[in-house]
This record gives structure tokens, sequence and C-alpha cells, in this order.
């Protein structure tokens, strides 16, 4: 496994996809409290307004404006007319990231992390029946080419499988849980997918809290007002983080070197709570430095 550093934690509770062709909404993320925004040329756009969304994007991201939130740009894939065109503007523009759709074998990676700028990461899209069957092969190779976040696309995923959405998502657990697994061993940032019912709180808090049970660093979101929930929900609650304070503060005890258990607030904790504890602090601080910039 991948170890991580803390010092490299940011957060990224809340992945919000913003239409390319939607002027508006571009201008509009500029506000927003997500912690990343995906720009996205995909999915979300016709394929005759492909040209004016990507014109768009570039703008955008040139002018800047977005503060402390991540930019990310989701290309059309490599195998669409429009693939190579979205790969030039990025160059060009050099957001924090462009996220490759439809990613499902290692060798897909190389083509586009090749060419993108050295501040530009790489993430990709899990979405194919093949990409979970070799995520551990995918999640390796790129490891070595500037991937840095695996995200799911668990729409897409259902639509291959043959598959409904269903209550709990029993069928897409093994799915999620072989994507975290993999970011972990190679060191990766892991997202979970969105949650349609744009009206449902309770049901996507539900979900979001699912995601943070499986390992997941944040959810990706389809609209604004999914924003507060899983900001709320991928935070370290206020428990947590004294919990994971007591337990630095225990081993870090001068009358502590050199233990590896202690008992903190009448429960035993091993080194492995201490690391876990660290990242805790960490991921806290990084989202109090992010809201308050």
């Amino acid at each position: 496994m991948t170890a991580e550093k803390t010092s490299s934690i940011r957060p990224r509770r809340s992945v919000l996809y913003m239409p390319g062709a939607n002027q508006r909404a571009l201008e509009k993320a500029r506000g927003l409290a997500a912690d990343a925004l995906i720009l996205d040329l995909e999915d979300a756009v016709a394929p005759e307004a492909k040209d004016h969304a990507r014109a768009q994007v570039v703008d955008a991201v040139t002018q800047g404006g977005y503060g402390p939130r991540e930019v990310i740009i989701r290309i059309n894939g490599m195998d669409t007319p429009w693939g190579q065109d979205d790969l030039a503007a990025c160059r060009a523009c050099a957001p924090d990231a462009v996220l490759l759709p439809k990613v499902s074998r290692p060798e897909d990676i190389a083509p586009v992390s090749a060419v993108l700028p050295s501040q530009t990461s790489l993430w990709i899209m899990v979405e194919t029946p093949l990409a979970i069957l070799d995520i551990a092969a995918i999640a390796a190779a790129g490891a070595q080419q500037g991937l840095n976040c695996l995200v799911m696309g668990t729409n897409d995923l259902l639509k291959d499988m043959h598959a409904s959405a269903m209550g709990g998502r029993q069928n897409l657990q093994a799915a999620l849980s072989l994507t975290v697994l993999a970011a972990r061993q190679y060191g990766l940032a892991a997202l979970d997918g969105v949650y349609n019912a744009i009206d449902d709180a309770t049901g996507l808090e539900a979900e979001a809290m699912q995601g943070r049970q499986f390992g997941f660093d944040g959810k990706t979101l389809i609209h604004p007002n999914q924003v507060e929930i899983a900001n709320r929900v991928f935070a370290p609650s206020a428990p947590e983080h004294e919990q994971a304070r007591a337990i630095v503060e225990a081993f870090e005890a001068p009358e502590n070197a050199g233990k590896g258990v202690l008992q903190v607030n009448g429960k035993m904790v091993e080194l492995l709570h201490y690391q876990t504890a660290q990242r805790t602090l960490a991921l806290v601080a990084a989202i109090e430095a992010r809201e308050g910039a």
C-alpha cells in the first residue's frame, strides 16, 4: 500500500459537475461551497454544442476566480470526434486536472497523461464492467503516470450491467469496494458516484454516508443543493475530531514513547488508530483552511 502524506491531504468532500455549455452555471460555480468543480464537456453537452462548450470552459479556466476549489475538465473520450480537441484545449488552459471518461484498460491512460501540462493531474472515470474487472492494474499503471483520482460512474456502470438503481446499492457494492481498494493500494483519491434525485435530501445523505463508510473521499454531485450535505457527511464530526486529537496527544506524550497500545477515553487504541487520527486532524485542518480562504 502506498503511504499517504498527511501534508498532501486536501478536501474533496463535494465534487460538483457543471455543464460546460451553460455560461451562467460556469459563472455561478465561482461562488459555490463545493471543494471541486468538474466542468463537463462530455455527458452534459449535446454533440452540436461541443465546440461552443469547449471554448466557454477554456475561457472560464483562463479567467480563473474559482478560489481554492479544484477545477477539473471532463473531456470526451479519445475515440470520439471531440476528444483530441478537448485535450489540446486542456493543454492550453492547464486546469488542476483532466477527467478522462470510459477508461477500461491500463493502456487507455498513457495517450492522455503523456501530454498533460506538469501542473495538471489526471482523473479517470470508473464506469465500465471491464474497468472494474481490471481496476487494480489500471490504478497501478496510472499511479506511475500522474493519475490522482478514481471517479465512480455508477449510472453508466448500471447501464452496462443491465441493472437498475436500488436502495442500498447492493448490486454496486462489489464495484465500489474494489475501486476503493485499488485507490488505497496505489495512493489515489476515490470519489463516489452521483445521486440522481436532486430533491431527495434524505436519500442523498444516506448514500453519502454509505460512500464514506466504504472509504470514499467524497461524492460527485449534479446540483448545487447537494453540496452542503456532502460537505457535512464527508467531514469528520466534532466527536471524531476530538477523539482524534486525544489519540494523537496520547501517543505523542513523552511518557507514552515507544508504546503500541494505549487507553484513550475508555477505548483501547493502537498505532493504526494513531495513524488514522493523524489523517483526521490533517483533513480537519485542510477543511478549515479551505473554508477560511
